[in-house]
């Protein structure tokens, strides 16, 4: 018992407090991007991000009382678990918004890519760990790769390229925190270079059409009008914020509907008009000071497993927001990714709450500061 009490003491409640601010600022923005809506799936994202919140931070609780060493030992079972349900999608998948087969339906449609965000963290974690002090050898590196290459090809069949490009982040943020060596990263460079005739017209060719879409509007703007569209109302929504913003709820290319799928891609561009440059930048203060208290935990590990989870939770909760920012900014194509903590998407909330569970399961049982 008295046990139990010291690991509690460990908890990390800034860490806590940041992710409650996010969370609970999401879903008010949220509220702001579907107000007046007449879509009742539109009309339900907020009690949605609602109920997904409260179930969130139970189990960012429980996973935080576990040891994450414990999960670390059930690795085989949580990738045949991960892989399972990949494969559900295949064979009974329903389609989203956009076209993706990426949800299944079990009285609540949850994506199991977003489960698996998490699972593949823990399995490849502790793959690296154990093996770590092999890590000069090419054949650990590969292992590590396909290890990862499965759950990838299947996400990126189904397709979600975005989610796909995600894992092969938090794989190379992984091999990295673990020693990757500089001429196996030169050996990859140049595997990449010579098949990229191949693979790059097959990856094209696999991609349904409004992905392919989203990448030629980027490179060429007037290729395609309709998808360029969205990406010119959100720099505008963003320009409209000027310093301090229009006000909540009171963003006109918001409230107009200028500005489409407001509440998950083009979040930002919201949260941009209504509260300026200042509101913008507070966000990304927060989610920085976010992976900040992330990588502190990383830093303070016992052990490397538990580096590791926490490098890996921060690189995905880092690119997703550089790239949903960035898609916003027109700095980058536009993948679908969520902001984390703040986009609509029940089980993007779901995967990042469970992400800082884990970080909090390292912090209770890591060394003294």
């Amino acid at each position: 018992m008295n046990q139990s009490r010291s690991i509690w003491r460990k908890f990390d409640f800034v860490l806590l407090g940041l992710t409650l601010v996010l969370t609970l600022f999401g879903v008010l923005m949220i509220a702001s991007a579907t107000r007046d809506a007449i879509d009742p799936d539109i009309i339900s994202r907020v009690p949605d991000q609602i109920r997904y919140t409260i179930i969130g931070l139970i189990v960012l609780f429980i996973l935080a009382a576990i040891d994450y060493r414990l999960l670390g030992g059930l690795h085989h079972w949580l990738y045949i678990i991960m892989i399972g349900l990949l494969l559900l999608v295949r064979a009974f998948g329903v389609q989203g918004d956009a076209g993706a087969q990426s949800w299944i339906n079990i009285g609540i449609r949850i994506q199991p890519s977003e489960i698996a965000k998490i699972l593949i963290i823990i399995t490849l974690g502790h793959y690296l760990a154990q093996n770590y002090h092999r890590m000069d050898s090419v054949f650990t590196v590969l292992k590590s790769l396909i290890h990862v290459a499965v759950p990838s090809l299947l996400i990126f069949l189904q397709p979600d390229l975005g989610m796909a490009i995600v894992f092969g982040v938090m794989w190379l943020t992984l091999v990295w925190a673990a020693g990757l060596r500089l001429k196996h990263i030169a050996m990859f460079l140049l595997i990449l270079s010579l098949s990229a005739p191949i693979t790059v017209p097959f990856a094209w060719a696999q991609m349904e059409p409004y992905q392919r879409s989203r990448i030629t509007s980027f490179l060429l703007p007037e290729s395609d009008p309709d998808a360029y569209y969205n990406i010119l109302q959100a720099r505008i929504s963003i320009g409209n914020g000027g310093l301090i913003g229009q006000g909540y709820a009171s963003g006109t290319q918001n409230r107009w509907r200028f500005l489409r799928v407001r509440h998950t891609d083009y979040i930002f561009a919201v949260i941009a008009e209504e509260f300026g440059f200042v509101g913008g930048m507070t966000v990304m203060g927060l989610i920085g000071a976010v992976i900040m208290r992330i990588l502190r935990a990383a830093r303070n590990a016992i052990d490397p497993l538990g580096s590791l989870i926490c490098y890996g939770v921060a690189s995905f909760i880092f690119f997703q927001t550089v790239v949903s920012i960035g898609m916003n900014l027109s700095l980058l194509p536009v993948t679908g990714l969520t902001l984390p903590f703040i986009s609509s998407g029940g089980t993007s909330l779901l995967s990042t709450l469970m992400g800082i569970g884990l970080v909090e399961s390292v912090i209770m049982r890591s060394r003294s500061v």
